[in-house]
């Protein structure tokens, strides 16, 4: 099937009045030759990107297989996946655009496809597309999660993506990771940030308020006691664009409290209310936005709760939606979004702003090919150069792979099972433990595993290991909490990540059980049932209160991957799960 541009632009049309992309715009099957091909429409564009984790180079990554929503959120974007995923969202089976969405057929495709992202090729489609829109008429916002990830990013501390992020040209951008480098790190780096750095929802401990240490900074509100800029004001295609930042509101719990003593965090909807009620009457603004990273259930019930934004830009959960959620609230509604991770994608929001307000709008989220773009030369220099003094280290191989090492996905993942195995076998542990990261970058068979793959996946600035006991009943406690965490269905009691990883370890999980009764059945590999009030030697990572003993987890799994030197999964410890039967946000995976 074929259609005109001007059809194009109709059925685009239909699909802003329908809150998602029809299918036949999709089934049109595009080449890869014009997928950038993004007709100009309206006098405002907003480009957005999330969840980069400093991925500065092209990558593979596998999204997920289970993606479970449950409750309300059950059958609804973002719970979709596989064939589901493209069936809601009208896109072609075995297209570069199912590829892109899906995991389906992911190694095949990846060979056909090539790598995505990659900061270099991400600008030569920003230059593009801003030349096509015109001077002035285009915005480039960053949800967060972009200074951690990679090895280079912590040993600048940030300060390789602050550059990077200078050269892409971010006007706007919120945070997440970014606040897991200590306090004072976080305030250099938002001060060499060219562009807007913007947080309603971050606040200033009392105590830390009355002799603050950043009194100087540029950000600090002491009337308001905010740590940061709430929102700015930006004129694009002759609009007053109003950009009001929402970072992770549960940053002192799922991190470090301990780098960032003196700021408070938390959705603070009622605040957001009062600050969009406020900069409409103060600032007269033509267009209000949000750049979030609260995660995209999170977002769905914010704009369920809070009138007078036009759009949520979001992050965190890295969902990759080809389309708007469209939010009905008391005074009219709100376009939600989620743009991916890993550089993979960039968000294009195009308005037609008029008369104070916006009349109209088209969305695309792109898939940013390496093969398809071509990398841009001054990025490149600066990428080359960034990562110079540590190549040698980054490129050493540890292993070659012999099946897809991949993370993301509510369980388990290949590459999470290789860290589980190498705690388990390098720390002398019944039970490993690792966090549900969302963070990740996939590795095909037969490539090998370097040292730059093992620091994308535990790259972090509490990356210390432990060894110790626990009873049955604290494992089971861990899992239970983690759980709830997932699939409650509060979006507000959601923290975005997915179940803690486990090795040598087997449960059982049903995701619309009641806290406490998530869990059952749990076993040892070896079938031995897991007594409340025994105790088992239990290695991990990533502990958020005290710092642990041990060595950074990254060199444990360099050493674990050295002496293995080809890894195939013997087995994947996943739980068996009950009551989801035809949810459509699981696919492949034995119930």
């Amino acid at each position: 099937m074929t259609i005109s541009r001007r059809e194009f632009l109709r059925l685009m049309g239909l699909a802003g009045a329908a809150g998602m992309l029809p299918g036949s715009v999709f089934s049109a099957a595009r080449k890869p030759s014009d997928l950038y091909e993004i007709p100009q429409f309206g006098n405002v564009c907003l480009m957005h990107i999330t969840d980069c984790h400093a991925q500065l180079n092209p990558i593979y990554f596998r999204e997920p297989n289970a993606n479970i929503g449950v409750g309300g959120a059950l059958g609804k974007a973002p719970h979709l996946v596989g064939n589901n995923l493209l069936k809601h969202f009208g896109v072609e089976p075995g297209s570069i655009e199912a590829h892109a969405f899906s995991y389906l057929n992911f190694d095949q495709a990846s060979k056909q496809f090539g790598k995505v992202g990659g900061f270099a090729h991400l600008n030569s489609l920003v230059k593009r597309l801003r030349a096509e829109r015109g001077d002035d008429n285009s915005l480039l916002m960053d949800g967060g999660d972009t200074w951690q990830g990679s090895g280079t990013a912590f040993w600048t501390r940030g300060k390789d993506m602050v550059g990077a992020c200078t050269l892409l040209g971010v006007d706007v951008m919120t945070g997440h990771w970014e606040f897991t480098y200590l306090d004072k790190e976080v305030i250099d780096n938002v001060g060499e940030f060219k562009g807007d750095f913007v947080a309603q929802n971050v606040g200033i401990t009392e105590d830390a308020l009355f002799d603050y240490k950043f009194a100087d900074f540029e950000g600090f509100d002491e009337d308001e006691g905010l740590a940061f800029k709430p929102y700015t004001i930006k004129n694009v295609g002759g609009a007053r664009v109003a950009v009001i930042g929402q970072a992770f509101p549960y940053t002192p719990i799922a991190n470090p409290q301990r780098f960032i003593p003196d700021w408070t965090f938390g959705i603070q909807d009622e605040r957001m209310q009062a600050m969009v009620d406020a900069v409409r009457e103060n600032e007269k603004p033509d267009v209000v936005v949000v750049i979030s990273h609260n995660g995209m259930d999170v977002d769905l019930k914010m704009a369920s709760r809070v009138s007078g934004i036009d759009a949520i830009f979001g992050g965190h959960t890295h969902d990759g939606m080809p389309a708007p959620t469209i939010v009905k609230n008391k005074d009219g509604k709100t376009l939600v979004t989620n743009a991916g991770s890993n550089g993979k994608f960039l968000g294009v929001m195009d308005l037609d702003v008029r008369n104070g307000k916006v009349q109209d709008f088209r969305y695309r989220l792109v898939p940013v090919f390496s093969n398809l773009l071509p990398a841009d030369k001054e990025m490149q220099d600066y990428i080359d150069n960034v990562r110079a003094p540590y190549k040698d280290k980054l490129e050493e191989k540890l292993a070659v792979a012999e099946e897809t090492l991949y993370r993301r996905g509510n369980f388990n993942g290949t590459f999470d099972q290789v860290i589980c195995d190498a705690l388990r076998k390098v720390e002398d542990a019944q039970v490993s433990l690792s966090p549900g990261f969302r963070w990740g970058t996939s590795v095909l068979p037969g490539q090998a595993i370097t040292m730059d793959n093992v620091m994308d996946q535990t790259c972090i600035t509490y990356p210390e290991t432990y060894r110790r006991e626990m009873s049955g009943a604290d494992l089971k406690l861990i899992l239970e909490d983690v759980c709830d965490n997932l699939f409650n269905n509060d979006p507000y009691y959601q923290q975005g990540g997915d179940m803690v990883r486990v090795g040598g370890l087997d449960y059982v999980c049903d995701p619309n059980g009641s806290f406490g009764k998530r869990i059952s059945n749990m076993t040892l590999d070896d079938g031995t049932v897991v007594e409340a009030d025994k105790k088992y030697t239990v290695a991990g990572w990533a502990t958020v209160g005290s710092k642990s003993p041990g060595r950074p987890i990254w060199d444990v799994v360099a050493d674990y991957l050295r002496d293995k030197k080809t890894v195939k999964i013997e087995k994947l410890n996943t739980p068996k799960l009950v009551g989801i039967k035809g949810n459509p946000g699981i696919a492949e995976y034995t119930l």
